[in-house]
């Protein structure tokens, strides 16, 4: 029996026309650290994979069984925006211009892009569909979670080793309690970024820190 997730798109791309149909989601824009994932998934037309869905619902465990067989089954591609990019453009600009960069890293270009949320980059407009809850709702989109959700988790593990204190092999960056403790006792790292509020407010406090023991 068909998944739910992959009868929705089947159901779009049936109305759309869409003999290729690409769903688009990324992973880490709350974070406080390390770069946001966007990865891009194409499943063959009614491809069905069980298992598939929300990232942030499934265990770890499955995630990282599934991801294998999302790689072997799919037409898939994944761009790294880094903090600098993140900060220089902000998040959600920075989000959505890896949306398309990884669309168009796809090795076939799809006829229809189902993308995670309620705006739509730029580049894709002509032919994107914004899906609300989308991880939740289209396999497409749902894998793509899934991909970027394993590639990020991978490397703020891999991070943890080259900046230990942060706690990274724990919290992938997000805004945790030990996270944050960490922040404001051993300052910024160069994975994390600028523009982000608790990241400011320890900047913000260093100079006057420098200042003060120039003084002593």
């Amino acid at each position: 029996m068909i998944s739910r997730l992959a009868r929705l798109d089947r159901r779009i791309a049936r109305r759309c026309g869409a003999a290729r149909l690409a769903g688009v989601d990324e992973v880490g824009r709350g974070c406080l650290a390390g770069p946001v994932v966007v990865a891009a998934v194409a499943f063959p037309a009614g491809f069905d994979l069980p298992g598939v869905g929300d990232s942030k619902r499934l265990s770890r465990g499955a995630r990282e069984r599934l991801f294998p067989r999302i790689l072997e089954s799919a037409d898939w591609a994944a761009i790294c925006v880094s903090a600098e990019e993140v900060d220089r453009r902000n998040v959600l600009a920075a989000s959505l211009w890896g949306m398309e960069r990884a669309v168009s890293r796809l090795r076939h270009p799809p006829d229809l892009v189902l993308v995670d949320g309620n705006r739509l980059p730029p580049g894709l407009v002509s032919r994107g569909m914004a899906v609300v809850k989308g991880d939740g709702r289209s396999q497409s989109i749902a894998a793509a979670s899934i991909v970027a959700k394993v590639l990020r988790d991978g490397i703020m593990r891999r991070w943890d080793r080259h900046y230990p204190g942060y706690g990274f092999a724990r919290n992938v960056g997000y805004p945790t309690r030990e996270h944050q403790e960490a922040l404001r006792r051993l300052g910024p790292c160069p994975l994390h970024r600028h523009s982000f509020a608790p990241v400011a407010a320890v900047l913000s406090r260093l100079p006057l820190q420098e200042d003060s023991a120039a003084a002593r």
